[in-house]
């Protein structure tokens, strides 16, 4: 179960932010909009959210799940691989103190992004991309170690990061699109096969037996119901734009 939230508003400048998908610049009055809907769901669902300032230095920092992994034993501060990112962990440090009393990083030369990182109960599968590269995952692993828990590598294919394609929820279930429909790593869980036309739908978020679904894939939406989940759906669609979803405007613990 999951109490609390940190989030970070939009940036002024987000239209400026990484993307290969092709859907237009966000708006950024449309996307202030949908952003306190997100927060809203949080809410709903339970936890208390601490909402950080928008940061005009980076326009990708409303994807603060990039930023750090969190989890019950620690936090753990990530490096990412987009250059452009780089700063923005800066203030991960001071932020996180707050909440933890033991804070990890992940050091040069070693990348990671925490988009690439699934937690299912006590290991972690950890995504080898353009933005999280083998040292940065085997400095997870290790310090995963040190705090009882493991980690795993997964290849991946064709997606920008690992959750972009597969989300945990809990009770052995998972949701998959694509390459990780047949994944040999993932054939102990039960499989809810994503159609392709759907594969943003993929990006859902279990939060304390709720599980948030984008606003706009009726056949996911319907799937995660039949598995027995009731479900909420948010419109991220500005944040698409952007190769944002649901998993990465928050850090959940």
């Amino acid at each position: 179960m999951f109490s609390k939230a940190i989030v970070c508003l939009p940036s002024s400048n987000m239209a400026n932010g990484l993307t290969a998908s092709n859907l237009g610049r966000p708006d950024f009055t449309n996307a202030l909009h949908q952003h306190g809907q997100y927060v809203t769901a949080l809410e709903e669902c339970g936890l208390d959210v601490t909402i950080l300032d928008a940061d005009d230095n980076y326009p990708d920092s409303v994807f603060i799940e990039d930023a750090a992994l969190l989890t019950p034993h620690c936090a753990i501060i990530t490096n990412p691989g987009a250059v452009s990112r780089k700063g923005e962990i800066e203030k991960m440090g001071t932020v996180l103190s707050q909440f933890f009393s033991s804070i990890e990083k992940i050091n040069a030369p070693g990348t990671l992004e925490a988009g690439d990182v699934m937690m299912v109960g006590n290991h972690y599968y950890i995504g080898l991309s353009g933005r999280t590269n083998k040292d940065g995952a085997e400095q997870l692993i290790e310090i995963l170690k040190r705090y009882g828990l493991s980690g795993s590598i997964i290849e991946l294919e064709n997606v920008l990061h690992l959750k972009t394609g597969v989300a945990y929820l809990e009770n052995n279930n998972m949701v998959a699109c694509g390459e990780f429909i047949s994944h040999p790593d993932f054939k102990k869980y039960n499989i809810i096969a994503i159609d392709n036309d759907e594969s943003y739908g993929a990006n859902c978020i279990w939060i304390n037996g709720n599980v948030l679904v984008a606003k706009g894939f009726p056949k996911t939406k319907e799937l995660i119901e039949k598995a027995g989940y009731s479900t909420r759906e948010v419109d991220v669609s500005e944040f698409r734009k952007l190769d944002g979803g649901l998993s990465c405007l928050s850090l959940r613990f």
